[in-house]
């Protein structure tokens, strides 16, 4: 663990001790091989001397060994936040998430923003978001139509791959064809036979506790419209709840985690809120709930993993998250919503009947990046395996 991490748990040791809850995390960090079995149960007797502990014989009682010569729960609580500054650079990241997944919300925030500000350059890490203004609403253009022929509009030294962009219209369209009407494409693309092809949930929160300290998201409301009507379009049978919390949000997640997706070729999640930096593994950011609690991307993520949502496994689960990452623009518009959603509607109503899903975000990263004075670029990760082409017919 690096040092910055040891001091974080040293600064909130004494809070860390008054209210961590240690019982439910023992199998997690077990799991997740934060510790040995061994190491558990020396944090499980909570650092007491040899000479406070009873011998080898068990006594008779009904109580188990580690029942007798376990510490109490405040002894546990100060073991473990020592024993975890031994472990490594990933450790508290991890720890992070197991707080996380037993619900102990308020410290795994604590921890997890304290981290990322010690990670990032000093920055206001409170959400900003830039309201667009005494700008023509017809930005965009006209997108393209079809796919332009290979090579044109590029040279012999640009990559015929690449995508077209068309900074004055802020369209793009590819430079090379990627139809799902290509040949010898079996086995490659994910299959959308059901009809839907699967649940789309839509969290859209607008208005935040005054005690948050997070401004109205004025114009959220056009792009959750948009967003409805799209997937819709696509098939999928939409879902939409509006301003939840960090544990609400938590909670409908688990809720479509858990439900049967045997019949179901896909999930689709789509999150409108304010966000922040937040420590992590593999997926970067953290949203806020409107009690100014956030939950990490990474667990968003994680609880639709197969162990979790067994229904789920094997089939493409998509993401998309309309939210500043901390000290990040995020530009959004009170009459037309953020510029993000109102791309990707507008690449999606013209290519998604054509071209696969990360040509379509290749060309909405393109076009979101080409607008205005200050640039906005979306992030983008996935682990897909195959190409995904949605449905539209």
């Amino acid at each position: 663990m690096e040092e910055a991490q040891r001091e974080l748990l040293l600064r909130n040791r004494l809070r860390l001790v008054k209210e961590l809850q240690v019982e439910p995390l023992w199998d997690l960090m077990l799991a997740r091989e934060l510790f040995t079995r061994d190491m558990i149960e020396d944090i499980q007797d909570g650092g007491l001397p040899v000479s406070q502990m009873t011998s080898g014989t068990l006594r008779h009682s009904p109580q188990s060994w580690a029942d007798q010569t376990a510490g109490t729960r405040r002894d546990q609580a100060r073991q473990l936040v020592t024993d975890l500054q031994t472990r490594g650079r990933c450790a508290l990241p991890i720890f992070i998430s197991c707080l996380e997944d037993t619900g102990q919300w308020a410290l795994a925030t604590l921890l997890r923003e304290s981290n990322a500000t010690q990670q990032l350059v000093p920055v206001d890490l409170k959400p900003i978001e830039i309201v667009k203004s005494r700008e023509p609403t017809n930005t965009y253009g006209k997108l393209p139509k079809r796919p332009l022929a290979p090579g044109s509009h590029t040279s012999k030294k640009e990559d015929p791959g690449a995508a077209y962009l068309d900074p004055e219209q802020g369209a793009v369209g590819p430079t090379q064809t990627r139809s799902r009407n290509n040949t010898g494409m079996a086995g490659q693309v994910y299959p959308l036979n059901s009809d839907p092809c699967g649940y789309c949930l839509i969290i859209n929160n607008v208005d935040f506790h005054p005690s948050s300290g997070l401004s109205v998201r004025t114009g959220s409301n056009i792009d959750c419209e948009k967003m409805q009507k799209r997937f819709q379009a696509l098939h999928f049978a939409v879902e939409v709840e509006w301003n939840l919390s960090a544990k609400a949000m938590g909670a409908a997640l688990h809720q479509l985690a858990e439900r049967d997706h045997s019949a179901l070729d896909c999930c689709v999640v789509i999150i409108l809120s304010h966000g922040c930096q937040a420590s992590h593994i593999q997926f970067p950011g953290a949203i806020y709930g409107t009690d100014g609690t956030s939950i990490s991307v990474e667990r968003i993520v994680n609880i639709f993993s197969g162990s979790r949502s067994p229904s789920l496994g094997g089939k493409p689960k998509l993401f998309f998250i309309q939210a500043c990452g901390g000290g990040f623009v995020s530009w959004r518009d009170k009459k037309s919503g953020s510029w993000y959603i109102e791309t990707l509607d507008r690449v999606l109503e013209e290519w998604a009947h054509n071209e696969d899903l990360l040509s379509i975000l290749l060309m909405v990263s393109n076009a979101v990046s080409a607008k205005g004075t200050y640039k906005q670029i979306p992030g983008c990760f996935n682990f897909l395996r195959k190409r995904f082409f949605f449905k539209t017919k």
